[in-house]
């Protein structure tokens, strides 16, 4: 996380913990490995080492949009899920529904980094809830500033890949709108 820079851009410090995250094409997130949008199309499942009676905050968030030149959106975040009991995401609260990686032609790979915050309790969130048909008030979002604002502290676990263009962005930016 060092070497490609997710910190500082991202957050201040990695995470003690690498989340486990695998995608139902089979492809896994690997500390900026290199994946494609189609291989991540779809949301995808995410393991850590939970505490059963905890509740989490799950983000997904790209810092190199529309690219890592030239970040004037950064970050825009692909989804948010808060008050996770234990590591069933499924069963938390949707803030903004999943949206695979759509970096633009031409800017690059891209950062996607998964960020796993250990709340103190039940919170009250009072975003705007996102749906995945639109990409509309997800850019120039701060996991860093989101996490100050609900006392999460620092990711207790993350992981990222590296992605850039491919033929199925243009499928998803349909779906978003675009």
């Amino acid at each position: 996380m060092e070497k490609l820079e997710v910190v500082p851009d991202v957050i201040d410090q990695v995470p003690k913990e690498v989340c486990k995250v695998s995608y139902p094409s089979g492809v896994k997130v690997d500390l900026g490995n290199v994946l494609t949008p189609t291989q991540v199309k779809d949301i995808p499942n995410v393991e850590w080492t939970a505490d059963d009676s905890a509740l989490y905050t799950v983000c997904m968030t790209d810092p190199d949009a529309p690219s890592r030149k030239e970040p004037k959106f950064r970050e825009w975040h692909h989804w948010l899920v808060g008050n996770v009991p234990g590591a069933n995401i499924s069963k938390g609260e949707t803030l903004s529904q999943y949206v695979g990686s759509g970096p633009p032609q031409g800017t690059g790979l891209h950062r996607y980094v998964f960020l796993i915050y250990k709340q103190n309790g039940k919170l009250n969130f009072d975003e705007q809830r996102l749906t995945n048909t639109s990409g509309d008030n997800r850019g120039c979002f701060s996991i860093k500033k989101f996490a100050e604002k609900y006392q999460l502290g620092q990711p207790v676990a993350g992981n990222f890949y590296q992605a850039e263009w491919d033929d199925y962005v243009p499928i998803l930016y349909k779906q978003l709108g675009g």
